[in-house]
């Protein structure tokens, strides 16, 4: 852009008034189904919880093929294999034996990813659910929680 260009754009800028801001929105009433809140629910939480257990478990049984039929050693089929192809001088060893290397180090990774997951969703569940129970009896007038759709009717 030249120079002179430039200056006629601050020009003709600052001839329109002052810099406002504006703010896109919403319009006040969408006319139907609640607001934007985001709501999680207990057993959403536990679900998913739940999935990523059952992931963990899953792995840790089915994809460790660095310890699947092991020998008196305690190697793996694989990694007897990878000795095998090794001490026959056969390349294919070597990148075997990196390959179940790598895939354990994954494994692992995955593995730790998916206990994460479930405890801290776990933890999660049970914070919140202690939390809601200290809200409800600071709240309620009977000693019963109020539900969320009532309490938004106090905020309009």
């Amino acid at each position: 852009m030249a120079w002179d260009e430039w200056e006629q754009l601050k020009s003709d800028a600052a001839q329109r008034g002052s810099a406002q801001m504006r703010l896109n929105q919403l319009p006040a009433d969408q006319g139907g189904g609640g607001g934007g809140d985001l709501v999680v629910n207990q057993d959403d939480l536990g679900a998913v919880g739940h999935d990523a257990f059952v992931l963990y478990e899953d792995l840790r049984r089915e994809a460790d093929i660095a310890g699947a039929s092991p020998n008196k050693d305690g190697a793996g089929s694989t990694a007897q294999a990878a000795a095998s192809l090794k001490s026959h001088n056969f390349a294919m060893g070597g990148a075997l034996e990196t390959t179940v290397e790598i895939w354990t180090s994954q494994v692992k990774s995955v593995l730790q990813a998916c206990a994460h997951i479930s405890n801290h969703l776990d933890f999660t569940k049970k914070l919140h659910a202690s939390d809601d129970a200290k809200i409800a009896a600071v709240v309620s007038r009977d000693g019963e929680a109020v539900s969320v759709s009532e309490l938004s009717t106090y905020f309009k």
